[in-house]
């Protein structure tokens, strides 16, 4: 059963602000009909004793876990730095504010 029509994608692409060719129009009418028929497959599979998940595997977090180790002086962290001032980097005022 076909519910996608190519004046169906025309509509979609005039909606999008897209211009679509004859021949896009038609490529796209069969992949947009064939998801749409895939969807309908999964939805008469899903019933309420089938769980919703976001997810097909159990997430866990895998970093490690946040301990503060060796930090660089002042010094070491603005020896590089184009411009540096009070112990600070020093940079261009991008928003044509004087300080």
């Amino acid at each position: 059963m076909s519910e996608i029509t190519p004046d169906l994608v025309r509509h979609l692409g005039v909606l999008a602000r897209i211009q679509l060719s004859d021949e896009e129009v038609e490529r796209l009418t069969g992949q947009l009909d064939a998801i749409v028929d895939n969807i309908a497959k999964v939805s008469e599979v899903a019933t309420p004793e089938v769980v919703a998940t976001s997810h097909p595997i159990p997430l866990r977090n895998v970093f490690r876990p946040d301990v503060p180790g060796d930090m660089l002086t002042v010094d070491e962290v603005l020896q590089n730095a184009p411009d540096a001032a009070d112990g600070r980097f020093r940079v261009t005022a991008i928003l044509g504010e004087e300080q």
